[in-house]
């Protein structure tokens, strides 16, 4: 059995916004703030219509600066006895990433 989705659209727009910001950096990964502002308005967009994203695209953008988290090209990743540590490349901010129980 189906369930009906709402607000379908919105929430290919908001795929299509976290596509766009990682294709962005795929291409050229000096072009950090045309990927933000995807990132920024991904963000706007789900909370003006109160809509849940799903964890894995949560704990890819950084809640400050809505920058998109990518091993290599915006962040280290480095692993620390039971947590993952995401730490982004310009703001020197840490972000403690819990390891998936299921």
């Amino acid at each position: 059995m189906t369930g009906h989705v709402k607000d379908k659209e919105a929430f290919q727009r908001l795929s299509f916004l976290y596509q766009a910001a990682h294709c962005v950096l795929a291409q050229n990964p000096e072009n950090v703030e045309l990927a933000r502002f995807y990132c920024h308005t991904q963000k706007t967009i789900s909370k003006r219509l109160v809509l849940r994203q799903d964890p894995s695209v949560k704990r890819t953008i950084c809640k400050r600066c809505y920058s998109l988290l990518l091993p290599g090209i915006t962040a280290t990743v480095r692993q620390r006895k039971q947590n993952t540590i995401v730490q982004q490349n310009q703001q020197k901010e840490k972000k403690k990433a819990k390891p998936d129980t299921k």
